[in-house]
């Protein structure tokens, strides 16, 4: 009865061991076509100019993505119910998102940062976690450098779902400097010094026009601004340098520049 069995068993164990070879060659053929496919997705996109990184990425998935047809296929070959599979997967899937939420929203944040280019490395960056240029940025986090020098590390997440200001997309700025100066001051030299002051900063750019106007009029003074535009990387020194010069040239031209004082009038009372 045992030789009975065993010849029973030796046409299944033949077929299944068949099978699991068959299986083995499609597995190993398939991943060699999978890697070739890959290399070709990722300098397709290259190519397209899609950030390389996102390139990478998405090779990957797609590589993911058919890898596991062919786990599916390879089993079917093999006798496995591709159902039990999906099930087993499934779950799996379910416990590493719940495991991983909060990363997986930051690698998100990045995969959309890394698309759709609201700043890149090199830019200057203002959101609510901080400012600073940007000196990379990874899938799940982008780290900036601040002004004084200091490493501010971003969750992805934060900076793909809340608004933030790059100062540096644009190749200009406008460069705007308001000063108050006393109702008594003469107002069209004011103008004057402030206009010629602009125009002779090499930084300010000559093919823009420059503006000078009374801004407003205060309790105590008023409000006079400069608008120009420079090159947004000489936009600072020009707005500090200006500031100082347009202080001595006022000063030099006699127009005071209010500060706030308590006049105090004694009298004499009648006895």
């Amino acid at each position: 009865m045992i030789d009975e069995h065993i010849e029973d068993l030796i046409p299944v164990f033949t077929e299944f061991l068949v099978n699991a070879v068959i299986a083995l060659l499609i597995l190993l053929i398939g991943w060699k076509a999978l890697s070739v496919f890959r290399r070709w997705c990722i300098k397709s996109m290259d190519r397209i100019r899609v950030d390389h990184t996102v390139s990478v990425f998405l090779g990957s998935c797609i590589n993911v993505v058919l890898f596991g047809l062919l786990i599916f296929a390879a089993a079917d070959i093999v006798g496995i119910s591709s159902a039990s599979l999906v099930a087993l997967l499934g779950s799996a899937g379910i416990a590493i998102s719940l495991a991983l939420q909060g990363s997986l929203s930051n690698f998100a944040g990045g995969v959309m940062i890394l698309m759709l280019k609201p700043f890149a490395t090199g830019d200057y960056i203002i959101c609510e976690s901080g400012e600073g240029t940007v000196a990379n940025i990874g899938l799940i986090y982008t780290t900036l450098i601040t002004v004084d020098n200091r490493q501010v590390v971003i969750p992805n997440g934060i900076l793909s779902g809340s608004p933030l200001t790059n100062v540096t997309a644009q190749d200009r700025r406008r460069l705007i400097i308001s000063v108050s100066i006393g109702y008594g001051a003469n107002l069209k030299k004011a103008k004057e010094i402030m206009e010629k002051l602009f125009t002779d900063k090499p930084e300010i750019l000559k093919d823009e026009p420059i503006d000078v106007y009374v801004d407003r009029l205060g309790t105590r003074s008023i409000v006079l601004t400069a608008r120009g535009w420079t090159r947004t990387e000489d936009y600072w020194k020009a707005k500090w340098e200006l500031t100082e010069a347009v202080k001595y040239a006022f000063d030099d031209a006699g127009i005071e520049l209010p500060s706030h004082k308590l006049d105090v009038n004694v009298t004499d009372k009648p006895q």
